[in-house]
């Protein structure tokens, strides 16, 4: 792949370094020095134990937002670049998007969108989150929302597909109160590894998979993906 941003960072030292429990980051997003980071603490969400609140659970069901799955990873990974109140920097460099972009076309990363219609009745692109995937590990980069809700209703959608696939462990790299919020425990470094290696192996399905299989199964039920969503992850939770 070319890139003006040269030179991207390959694919397996990308697959290496998350296996390994550190990932890139960049100081600014013009930067085109990149350094590893091993937090001391992970932040993971325990795919059986996430919170959603009552309203949210309403989000879910009403089908307010249309979620897809690798629809427009580029545009995702640009939009959780952008500078945000509070923080005028992006650690997500140019680099590490082209980077991301190579990885995302190889398999291994992968966007959830949720889209608001316009007025004319095109898509418009509401909110979502990137992150990377080997083994039955999913690595959660960014998220971002333009509308409300946009980027929980994203992660609820990777939690319920992650259960569907029979992934175990959703890495979120740092704590937040958004993420302590919606059900992330902190854990030292030391045990993420170990879960991290507990999780090698296949999945039962690819994300992709799980997310057709969902949508059929809501058609075949005369329900909605929402619902369904809202509903199992009710039972888990």
């Amino acid at each position: 792949m070319h890139s003006p941003f040269s030179p991207l960072i390959p694919v397996d030292t990308l697959l290496l370094a998350y296996r390994s429990g550190i990932f890139p980051m960049a100081d600014t997003r013009e930067d085109t020095e990149i350094f590893w980071v091993e937090p001391r603490d992970r932040a993971i969400i325990p795919l059986e134990n996430l919170h959603i609140s009552r309203s949210l659970r309403k989000v879910l069901r009403s089908d307010r937002y249309s979620v897809t799955i690798n629809r427009d990873f580029s545009n995702v990974i640009r939009a959780c670049s952008k500078p945000r109140p509070g923080h005028p920097e992006s650690w997500i460099s140019n680099r590490i998007i082209a980077s991301y972009e190579q990885l995302h076309e190889s398999g291994h990363a992968h966007s959830v969108e949720c889209w608001l219609p316009e007025d004319n009745g095109e898509p418009v692109l509401a909110g979502g989150l990137y992150g990377v995937a080997f083994d039955s590990v999913f690595c959660g980069e960014s998220m971002f929302s333009r509308a409300s809700d946009a980027s929980k209703v994203a992660l609820c959608w990777l939690v319920a597909l992650m259960q569907n696939a029979g992934f175990t462990l959703l890495d979120c790299q740092f704590m937040t109160d958004h993420l302590a919020f919606m059900g992330a425990v902190e854990i030292p470094q030391q045990d993420y590894l170990s879960l991290v290696s507990e999780a090698c192996g296949k999945t039962d399905k690819t994300l992709a998979q799980a997310y057709r299989d969902l949508v059929e199964t809501a058609r075949e039920g005369h329900s909605s993906p929402g619902k369904l969503i809202a509903q199992s992850l009710t039972q888990t939770s």
